[in-house]
């Protein structure tokens, strides 16, 4: 396991064009689907939430929505990009219950991965940040380099 954390270590200081590549897919989707859902309700947003069955859309949908344009920007400009992270997989891991695996049990498997690719593809980004960082080229980075007081 250590030889793992100082090759994830490595890859975060020697790559830091990847991670900063992994944040602008991550936070730009989610960003934009966050908006959508104000622009697009009835397709996207309370009404949808309401046709999949989520209590409360009126409050669920909004909420999400919110949730998603934060943690997207935050993801973005790289702060609190761990805490958003893990806000952004319980968004992901709803949405793949409540949508994907419906599908699943209804159609099957590959009517399931063709409808899942991005809900996949937005979930293991959220990890990856979750256990790599904002990494370099983040507003994170510039916070931890400053330097602290001293306690008098």
């Amino acid at each position: 396991m250590s030889y793992l954390l100082k090759k994830i270590t490595s890859t975060i200081e020697t790559h830091p064009a990847a991670i900063l590549l992994i944040r602008l897919i991550v936070g730009g989707v989610f960003l934009s689907e966050g908006i959508q859902k104000f622009l697009f309700p009835d397709a996207l947003g309370v009404g949808r939430f309401m046709k999949i069955g989520i209590p409360s859309p009126e409050i669920m949908a909004p909420f999400v929505g919110v949730v998603e344009i934060v943690g997207g920007a935050l993801i973005l400009i790289g702060l609190m990009t761990r805490l958003a992270s893990v806000a952004l997989i319980v968004d992901m891991l709803v949405a793949i219950w409540t949508t994907k695996i419906p599908i699943l049990l209804d159609k099957g498997f590959w009517a399931m991965a063709h409808e899942a690719r991005t809900d996949w593809s937005m979930l293991l980004g959220s990890i990856a940040l979750l256990i790599l960082g904002a990494g370099k080229w983040s507003v994170d980075r510039r916070i931890a380099a400053q330097p602290r007081p001293k306690n008098k």
